[in-house]
């Protein structure tokens, strides 16, 4: 099942997504608040093949709901409104953004707000994925907000058989009896409560705790007692009764801390432990080669190893186009995908070639690309750079001016390629320091110098950025920009262009490419 992430402001929502089988969540861009969210969001829903959104609720540093939270609500219930069907759920949220910023930074990358809201969203959905349920009875959330006719008629027959009930221990009970009845109850409760608490408040230490598969909860609650991270094995079980959680704890190796409460505890059962013989391994759409290959440097894959897979030979149908001499790039489709440790390289390749091979022959791109005068490997290059200059709602406006500009004679003239070329020329820009030279660079990536496509794909583009090569919009323009308030502005004209970028693009305009 896939997921939506919403991080809902008041001029942008940053966009995520998750499925259910991967549980990692990823940040896919942002729409900006102009009255065309609606649509938008109804647009990735469809892309997305899912109407299951997941919003940030903001909350104080106390845990007490803000303005902004009931700005969310409201979004919410209009969201329900605009997209029948539509399920939402609300995930407690705060300062995510500023996590958001935290982690962009530490990437030592250039990047705009929108991309902020976006990595938060996926910070919310991933906060919210940790604790969806496996059990597919469970996964259909009810819209938020909103009691069925069931649940009322089931809370009117409840406060019947209270009003009964009172009555007749009224008549059977004396007040003494009932007195005593209560101080029982009444320390029933304290025992249980106090049995929950953590075992340490300060100089708290952290455990290694493992469950095995086939573990029954008798004997992980007896095991989470003898490790002195709970009070009471018997409470234990109780509260996962009560909590209907007892089908839910998972096996695999955690770190729990003696400070956690029994709720904490649990929460870390139910969303699953490492497996110390598996890993997650994630590609995210815009990534290149560069981008990838780091990371398997990072778990110790050897550069050698790395270089030979990138250049071997692999049997699925979307390669039959790619020339042979080509790397990856741009075959690699943004996932995440779980492997042995003992896994090649050529294992991983494989897993996300076949992702892409998977998204073109579902969504029939090859036909869609010859329809625009394209083969497979020229809509994956094309997608690729549509990819890293803009945000899944310009997409298909953005795809349609490179392709007219390829149909007239007219070279591309994309920036984003100048800067692949430059990544792969002089990465730290020692030689071409300024934007003059930077732009004339001599490589066959450069659409500023050199007409036509570049002569490979420039990122791994994502399912947005193909569909939007295949099904551009239905509009006639020439050129585009992006202003320093984060907008795509469109011109017919070159004197039209260099308009909007004097009113809008003092600042973009001027970054080092």
């Amino acid at each position: 099942m896939r997921i939506l992430g919403l991080d809902v402001g008041e001029k942008r929502i940053g966009v995520a997504r998750v499925d259910s089988s991967t549980r990692i969540a990823v940040p896919i861009g942002f729409i900006n608040v102009d009255g065309g969210e609606w649509e938008q969001l109804a647009h990735l829903a469809s892309l997305n093949n899912t109407k299951f959104f997941v919003l940030g609720l903001p909350r104080s540093n106390e845990g007490n709901e803000t303005a902004q939270s009931l700005y969310a609500r409201n979004f919410a219930k209009t969201l329900i409104e605009k997209i029948p069907d539509a399920k939402v759920r609300f995930q407690d949220e705060s300062l995510t953004s500023v996590e958001a910023e935290k982690r962009l930074k530490a990437r030592k990358k250039k990047f705009e707000k929108g991309e902020i809201d976006a990595e938060a969203a996926s910070i919310i959905l991933q906060d919210f994925i940790e604790n969806f349920h496996d059990n597919p009875a469970q996964n259909t959330p009810k819209p938020t907000n909103i009691v069925t006719k069931n649940t009322q008629k089931a809370m009117l027959n409840s406060k019947k058989i209270a009003k009964k009930s009172k009555k007749l221990i009224a008549l059977i009970i004396t007040p003494i009896g009932l007195a005593i009845l209560g101080f029982i109850a009444l320390g029933c409760f304290l025992w249980y409560s106090g049995s929950l608490n953590p075992i340490c408040s300060t100089n708290c230490e952290d455990v290694a705790f493992a469950v095995n598969e086939g573990d029954s909860n008798s004997t992980i609650a007896a095991n989470l007692e003898d490790a002195g991270l709970i009070r009471s094995a018997f409470f234990f079980k109780l509260y996962l009764k009560l909590n209907h959680a007892d089908a839910q704890l998972k096996s695999g190796n955690y770190t729990l801390n003696t400070g956690l409460s029994t709720s904490e505890i649990t929460e870390a059962l139910i969303a699953g432990g490492e497996n110390s013989n598996v890993f997650r391994f994630t590609i995210l759409p815009g990534e290149t080669i560069m981008d990838v290959k780091s990371k398997l440097l990072d778990l110790g894959y050897a550069a050698a190893d790395i270089d030979k897979a990138l250049y071997a030979s692999y049997d699925f149908p979307v390669l039959k186009d790619k020339p042979s001499d080509a790397s990856l790039e741009g075959y690699l489709f943004g996932d995440t995908h779980e492997f042995y440790k003992n896994a090649s390289v050529r294992d991983i390749f494989s897993a996300f070639i076949g992702g892409l091979d998977t998204v073109v022959t579902e969504n029939n791109l090859k036909a869609q690309f010859a329809a625009r005068g394209l083969n497979l490997h020229e809509g994956i290059i094309l997608a690729s750079i549509v990819q890293r200059e803009a945000f899944a709602a310009d997409q298909p406006t953005v795809a349609q001016v490179f392709l007219k500009r390829l149909s007239i004679g007219m070279g591309l003239g994309s920036d984003v390629t100048v800067t692949y070329a430059l990544d792969l020329i002089d990465p730290d820009r020692q030689n071409y320091d300024n934007n003059y030279d930077a732009i004339a660079v001599d490589s066959c990536y450069n659409t500023r110098k050199y007409a036509g496509l570049p002569c490979g794909a420039i990122s791994n583009p994502s399912l947005s950025a193909l569909l939007a090569v295949a099904n551009p919009s239905d509009t006639d323009y020439l050129y585009f920009l992006t202003g320093d308030d984060e907008k795509m502005y469109y011109s017919y004209t070159e004197y039209e262009h260099n308009q909007a970028a004097r009113d809008h693009c003092q600042k973009l305009c001027a970054i080092s490419l």
